[in-house]
């Protein structure tokens, strides 16, 4: 194909002379604009460490495009830290942040006509928007993951962001002193790179790599490691080879590359988050994709990489370990995945894995023989709650069932007073609504509820339902992402305290105890909350965001 097939409408002929002008200025060359032009969307932002040392790597990343024939050009775009805003108003940017970056990426790229785009993340929401507006453009392009955080040491423990999460629990219920709070929020975190566990990052990055938009291997090299440079040079070169093959993203975003990637969350206990994106990536593909699909391969699935949150070890263990190479190989074996997917390497899945290298005595990722569970850790469950869906991670020994009275609360803050001024009981079900998509807006994590329950040992006597979302750092009984949600008049907006709720994940129910009869009359009667936001970027959302089970995401409505 022609290398420029895009970018000779900016820069070629007499008509574009003020453009090269332009591009003068700032120190092109005409030898360079003869070159097809390389976008690389950079997502660094001075707020996290998460995406703190992406500018590193996008230097090396630069480098190889030069090397191999193109001209980058580099821009920027958003980021919020999950971890950070945690817990507060701020985390109603976050997921609201997914649709701004991919709808940066996509506008600077049509803008600027780029020939193809790499696209280098970190946080947990540039890795989704990145890989929507690669299917948006639908031109040669990768993705590179930053990289993970090296895990904290607090008296000789592997720690990470969670621990910390769980301490502020545990100091509320009086079974830590501020001593050692500060000792362990003063070690967690050692330097920059996302979420050492099989959080939302982690797991992102996971199904990138077996989706097949970035090259195997590469995303699970950790943020710090002095490897990582080597694979941003790698990818510089590899997204040439990209353009001059002419492979586009839509040739890899195919039905059972997204199984693949499905499986690869469900064999690794990954973040609830995934539903989520991979609905939202499969709509902006073009793929047929439901939520019910999440339950029906998971439970076909084995789950065998024993990472935290539910099991004993941080990402940069597996990477140690083998890595998404040695994972691929292990589910290829036992029939998990579709070794025919396509990757960018130009390689399909299957030739991919057969180069996994598996580190003597590692315990990271089981045998196929002696998996951690016999399924994977995502469930999808149904019933008068949540007709549209709901998503609980199952990953590792929480209860499967759970009978218990409501406790109804309207926000997540609300929740919070209620766990740490020790309110709650063994048996309650916490209900947290108007958290979702459009009610929040925004559909904020729930980490710090859920966390503090763990910490103050309640974790496995209740459990939880909203229509908010968690982080990949949550384990228990936790059922989010309930559809509808309760702005759209979905069931969990007539609950009222003390009704009793049933879960069974065997089953895939989660009910409330009263009649169809009760509940419409309840929901004829009840009103929306005003909204918090007359205007600006989040009233916006709210009246685009599609409904979780599909996503949600924004975009015209049909």
């Amino acid at each position: 194909m022609n290398l420029k097939h895009r970018s000779f409408a900016i820069t070629d002929g007499r008509d574009r002379a003020p453009s090269r002008a332009m591009f003068k200025a700032i120190g092109f060359t005409d030898d360079d604009l003869r070159k097809p032009l390389i976008g690389v969307a950079n997502t660094w932002i001075e707020t996290m460490p998460c995406n703190y040392h992406l500018r590193r790597l996008s230097a090396k990343m630069k480098d190889g495009i030069r090397q191999a024939g193109g001209t980058p050009m580099e821009f920027n775009t958003i980021a919020i830290s999950d971890g950070e805003t945690m817990g507060t108003e701020g985390m109603r940017a976050s997921l609201v942040s997914r649709e701004l970056i991919a709808d940066s990426m996509e506008l600077v790229c049509r803008g600027q006509l780029f020939d193809a785009l790499i696209c280098l993340v970190g946080c947990d929401k540039t890795i989704p928007a990145a890989a929507m507006a690669l299917a948006r453009l639908n031109i040669p392009g990768l993705i590179l993951y930053g990289g993970t955080i090296a895990a904290g040491k607090f008296r000789g423990q592997d720690v990470t962001i969670q621990d910390v999460f769980e301490a502020v629990g545990a100091n509320a219920a009086g079974r830590m002193s501020e001593a050692e709070l500060s000792e362990l929020e003063n070690v967690a975190c050692p330097g920059a790179g996302a979420c050492g566990g099989q959080y939302t990052a982690n797991t992102m990055s996971t199904v990138m790599e077996m989706i097949g938009l970035s090259p195997i291997g590469f995303n699970s090299v950790p943020a710090m490691d002095p490897g990582k440079d080597q694979v941003a040079f790698e990818c510089g070169t590899l997204v040439l080879d990209l353009l001059r093959r002419g492979i586009c993203p839509k040739d890899i975003l195919t039905r059972p590359a997204f199984e693949n990637a499905i499986a690869a969350v469900a064999a690794t206990g990954g973040s609830t988050n995934a539903v989520l994106h991979l609905l939202a990536l499969a709509r902006e593909s073009g793929v047929s994709l439901h939520i019910d699909d999440f339950h029906t391969i998971s439970e076909r699935t084995p789950l065998i990489a024993d990472l935290k949150p539910a099991g004993r070890f941080v990402a940069a263990d597996m990477h140690r370990a083998g890595g998404v190479r040695l994972l691929a190989h292990r589910l290829i074996e036992g029939g998990h995945l579709h070794p025919d997917a396509m990757t960018v390497t130009g390689r399909r899945l299957g030739v991919e894995s057969e180069s996994a290298r598996e580190s003597a005595g590692q315990m990271v990722i089981a045998p196929l023989d002696k998996p951690l569970k016999k399924t994977g850790g995502l469930a999808v469950l149904h019933g008068n709650l949540a007709p549209a869906g709901c998503v609980a991670k199952i990953s590792g020994h929480e209860r499967l069932t759970h009978r218990g009275p409501a406790r109804v609360f309207e926000s997540e803050e609300d929740a919070m007073t209620a766990v740490t001024a020790k309110h709650i009981r063994a048996g309650d079900v916490v209900v947290i609504r108007n958290e979702g998509p459009k009610g929040g807006p925004g559909m904020r994590e729930m980490l710090s509820v859920t966390a503090a329950l763990v910490g103050e040992g309640l974790g496995g006597s209740v459990a939880l339902l909203t229509d908010g979302r968690f982080s990949g750092a949550t384990h228990g009984l936790m059922l989010g992402h309930v559809a509808p949600e309760a702005a759209l008049r979905g069931p969990i907006a007539a609950l009222h305290e003390n009704d009793m709720i049933h879960i069974d994940v065997a089953k895939r129910v989660a009910e409330v105890e009263i009649s169809d009869a009760t509940i419409k009359q309840r929901l004829a009667e009840w009103k929306p909350r005003p909204s918090r936001y007359p205007g600006g970027v989040f009233a916006k959302y709210a009246a685009l965001v599609s409904s979780a089970s599909e996503g949600a995401i924004t975009g015209p409505r049909a």
